[in-house]
């Protein structure tokens, strides 16, 4: 019984936290002896488990190694987050523009390296619609219905990516109360769509954002109502939105057919829809045409649209990650070839 027991011991510790079942006696037997005509018989989730245990078997007896490469990789990320953020402090539109162009090219060419041909035609499809509605907004002299038109498109996006979150959200929590099993769906099939529907939410909302903070920058100076600094090109009349030019349809605080106008802290009057997009999809925190800063809190009374705002300040960080984090990993990839870590 003793020999047993340390056998049994013995077994538990051929590949380090795993505790060794007679799958993986076999695979791990095709795994030390390169049995590949064995390898090629075997089914796709044992084939996923022997690549599994190819990883472990390879990294045996490197933990001290992962630990410094742990380390490595916090403080090298530390120090980024540090140096990006005093960088769009100090040097806003730069730093605007390498982000918006890393979000929007890093993940295509990711995908297109690695064949992901769903991502590739949804990115073509987004980027010819938004480049034709970028082109609108940056023409001189603008015409009339221009803002209206680009800010319909990027609310637009934006509602559909909080849609496609939300939706991804939803289907990860009913897989995970099993949900899945009453259409006899295997739960990773649920969770991969779920997971699908937030990527393509957050991702196109952090793309749509940028490209809205550009065309609202563009088509406010063009209208001559907004300067980025110093004091507007043309006086603001009564009853005129500074953002897209037109008359507002009825006063403030009257209930509109198709929308509402409304007021700023700063007494400025604008239509919602396009007081909507500067402040939320353009990211936009002060007036048009004063540059105030706009209280968020006080415009937005609805407590259903205030997680809209918290959404904004969510793709901020998924920005960080989409368009620096895979610049840090490479880095800290060549520090640890160069210290020899593996």
């Amino acid at each position: 019984m003793a020999a047993r027991q340390h056998n049994q011991h013995g077994h538990q510790h051929h590949i380090h936290g795993h505790i060794i079942n007679p799958l993986d006696e076999k695979l791990l037997d095709i795994l030390r002896k390169n049995l590949t005509d064995e390898e090629a018989a075997l089914s796709d989730e044992e084939k996923f488990r022997l690549e599994h245990l190819r990883l472990h078997e390879k990294h045996r007896g490197h933990e001290e190694m992962h630990a410094e490469m742990v380390l490595i990789l916090i403080v090298v990320t530390i120090i980024a987050h540090m140096g990006l953020m005093a960088w769009k402090k100090h040097h806003y539109k730069s730093y605007q523009l390498l982000s918006m162009l890393g979000v929007w090219t890093i993940p295509f060419f990711l995908c297109l390296h690695n064949h992901w041909w769903r991502f590739i035609f949804i990115w073509l499809l987004f980027s010819s619609i938004t480049g034709i509605v970028v082109k609108k907004a940056c023409e001189k002299p603008l015409d009339p219905t221009t803002p209206r038109q680009v800010y319909k498109w990027f609310l637009l996006v934006y509602k559909a990516c909080c849609g496609m979150g939300l939706i991804g959200y939803a289907i990860i929590m009913i897989t995970m109360m099993g949900f899945n099993l009453l259409f006899g769906v295997k739960p990773n099939v649920w969770m991969d769509a779920g997971l699908l529907f937030i990527f393509y939410g957050c991702y196109y909302g952090v793309l749509g954002r940028d490209l809205a903070e550009v065309s609202a920058d563009r088509m406010a100076s063009h209208v001559g109502y907004y300067t980025a600094v110093g004091m507007p090109t043309r006086a603001l009349e009564p009853g005129i939105c500074a953002i897209c030019g037109n008359p507002q349809l009825v006063p403030e605080g009257e209930e509109g057919v198709i929308e509402n106008t409304y007021r700023l802290s700063c007494g400025h009057t604008f239509h919602e829809f396009c007081i909507r997009g500067w402040c939320i999809v353009g990211k936009k925190q002060t007036c048009p045409y004063c540059k105030e800063r706009v209280d968020l809190k006080r415009m937005f009374s609805n407590p259903w649209e205030k997680p809209h705002v918290l959404y904004g300040q969510l793709l901020d960080w998924i920005r960080l990650l989409v368009a620096w984090q895979p610049l840090i990993i490479v880095v800290v990839q060549q520090i640890n070839n160069w210290l020899g870590l593996q």
